[in-house]
């Protein structure tokens, strides 16, 4: 705990003995009021395992496989980033309600495609014949460049891996197998941003391509004459309204995010303030204006976007399919197959949480039965049962109920890597268990001192009057204060209170006849204050009424009033400071209470060994 915000190798960091000492008093203090928690059964209620779990799960989260794994992949990801590539690909779909026949037949498909384009024949109409991408009938199959996280994650994987002018074997994902050949890879140019001026167009009308086409023209040439009135003619003849008014300026963009045609347009310009020549894109005719380039983004200033395109579904599903079966391997999983199976088949019967189901699995004799062990333990059908009627996690639909079998292998798996990081992982588990008493410790705390002070009105009142002596005002004198910060107000504000008695509405008074000024050139103050506790008041006598004093760097003018003696404070006067120290108090005979209840013993040999390596040295 002391290594926590000090490096103890260096000798400015090191401690003074007498901090070690305190610092050693106060590590006992603070276990024994955990353990009075534990003793207290704290720990054992649902509130406090309610708010445990929250913490623990966020702190197991770096520690983690799934986090491993989930990092391994945004670093891949940022490290393909650094390169584009160019290819074309073929989809087949699987027919609706494909049998297995089905599947083998696309699959047939797609290999005998592979080996039509490797023996020569032309990739655009294979494509243009086989393809079910709705996208082939425009782009004959040709993807035009992209880099990491913008594809599928079967197709990403498998692209990065061909070498230029390579076919894939087919690739499965879930829109059905892909055959892919690589036509080109290059250097990620990074970002471009840019300003448009849109034209739009009616793709199918000729007159409308026409028409776009001379208007953009005229544009164009009135650009040319005068390059400074982009602005201008954006928002007159601009047609995109989300950014005519804003000169046509666009986010940073990469390779990727706009339509090919755009992309190309915009990373060709090489000098801000270069304008291009017309550009057609589906959205119509643009001219664009260059605004900047930069490189790609660090690992540091990416890192948060890449996490959440990673987590998105289809490749957190992938990296949890890849943390089960290390799980799996790690921690012994062996499946009772016999016994899954049968569950399975009762379970595409019955609905998992009806008595139906449970009967079965009964009259079956099961529920005793192992459905799988992990570490040498095994997990009985009815833990399964009780697992889905806790209701505690989210399964997906699925057209069978195999989805909960395979969430309860999951939990399963993620508790017993809890439960090994807990006894093998000393970082782990010293964190989790400071988080664990130091819950306890509050729990404690607020129950036994703090709430207590503040809902103890009898214990507070008892505390007050026993320690009155604590509670007493010194000398005091009813005062306006005026600190003059402008030396030049002094003689007029000494003119406006001349023969004027001290009462709170002369603050106010005083301030109407100063409105003029700037308040920054002096500052007022009236009230009951105690001498000994302002500079200005410390030492004046109590007349006259009207006088300046100097205290420090800083003038003042006061109006003095009534004079006030020494005396002892009301309750409501001093009620914060009574909770305060009553709050001290408590704490201060909870520790004697526990100091007595408890037996400490200390290693001299061990707490001197630690002072050698946190003490400086005399």
């Amino acid at each position: 705990m002391l290594s926590k915000n000090r490096q103890f190798d260096e000798k400015g960091e090191k401690l003074t003995e007498k901090e070690f000492e305190e610092n050693f008093q106060l590590f006992i203090d603070y276990k024994l009021k955990v353990q009075e928690a534990e003793a207290l059964e704290m720990d054992q209620s649902e509130e406090f395992d309610r708010e445990f779990s929250a913490f623990k799960e966020d702190l197991k989260r770096p520690y983690t496989l799934e986090t491993s794994l989930q990092q391994g992949e945004v670093r891949k990801a940022y490290g393909r980033m650094h390169e584009m590539l160019h290819a074309q690909h073929i989809l087949l779909r699987f027919p609706p309600n494909s049998s297995k026949e089905d599947s083998l037949a696309v699959l047939r498909m797609a290999l005998s495609l592979k080996e039509k384009i490797e023996n020569g024949e032309a990739f655009g109409p294979l494509a243009l014949e086989y393809s079910q991408d709705p996208s082939v009938t425009a782009n004959e199959g040709d993807l035009g460049y992209f880099t990491a996280l913008q594809m599928v994650p079967a197709f990403e994987e498998a692209a990065y891996q061909l070498k230029i002018g390579e076919v894939s074997s087919p690739v499965l994902s879930e829109y059905g197998y892909h055959i892919i050949q690589l036509l080109d890879k290059k250097t990620n140019p990074g970002q471009v941003k840019a300003s448009h001026i849109l034209v739009r167009l009616d793709p199918s009308d000729p007159a409308s391509i026409d028409r776009a086409r001379r208007k953009i023209s005229d544009i164009y040439a009135a650009l040319q004459k005068d390059k400074g009135s982009w602005n201008e003619v954006c928002k007159t003849y601009s047609e995109d309204t989300s950014t005519k008014d804003q000169g046509g300026q666009l986010p940073w963009f990469g390779v990727g995010d706009f339509v090919d045609e755009f992309e190309n347009a915009a990373f060709a310009l090489e000098v801000e303030g270069q304008i291009s020549a017309p550009v057609q894109t589906s959205y119509g005719f643009h001219i664009l204006k260059l605004d900047g380039k930069k490189p790609l983004p660090s690992f540091e200033e990416m890192e948060k976007s890449l996490q959440s395109k990673v987590l998105r579904a289809n490749r957190s599903h992938i990296i949890q399919s890849q943390v089960t079966a290390i799980q799996k391997s790690r921690y012994s999983y062996s499946e009772n197959t016999p016994i899954m199976n049968e569950v399975k088949k009762i379970s595409r019967t019955e609905a998992l949480k009806s008595a139906a189901f449970y009967q079965k699995l009964k009259d079956r004799h099961l529920l005793d039965s192992s459905l799988f062990s992990i570490m040498d333990s095994a997990y009985k059908v009815r833990q399964f049962v009780d697992f889905v009627k806790e209701d505690m996690v989210v399964v997906r639909e699925s057209k069978s109920n195999d989805a909960w079998v395979d969430k309860y292998i999951e939990i399963s798996l993620e508790n017993t890597e809890e439960a090994d990081l807990l006894a093998n992982n000393e970082d782990y588990r010293l964190t989790i268990q400071e988080y664990r008493d130091g819950i306890l410790l509050f729990n404690l705390m607020n129950e036994n001192v703090w709430q207590k002070a503040l809902l103890d009105t009898a214990g507070t009142m008892d505390y007050y009057r026993s320690n009155a002596a604590k509670y007493q005002w010194g000398d005091r004198v009813e005062a306006l204060i005026v600190t003059v910060i402008d030396p030049s107000l002094s003689n007029p504000i000494m003119k406006f209170l001349q023969n004027k008695s001290y009462s709170p509405s002369l603050k106010d008074k005083l301030e109407d006849y100063l409105l003029d000024e700037s308040p920054m050139s002096y500052k007022i103050e009236t009230g009951v204050f105690e001498k000994d506790s302002i500079p200005a008041l410390r030492n004046i006598s109590i007349s006259p009424k009207l006088q300046k004093t100097q205290a420090g760097q800083k003038a003042y003018i006061l109006v003095l009033g009534k004079e006030i003696p020494a005396g002892p404070k009301v309750f409501e006067e001093t009620r914060g400071k009574v909770i305060q120290d009553y709050q001290e108090y408590l704490n201060r005979s909870l520790l004697e209470k526990l100091k007595e209840s408890y037996l400490i013993r200390v290693n001299e040999d061990e707490k001197e060994r630690i002072k050698h390596i946190v003490v400086a040295e005399k």
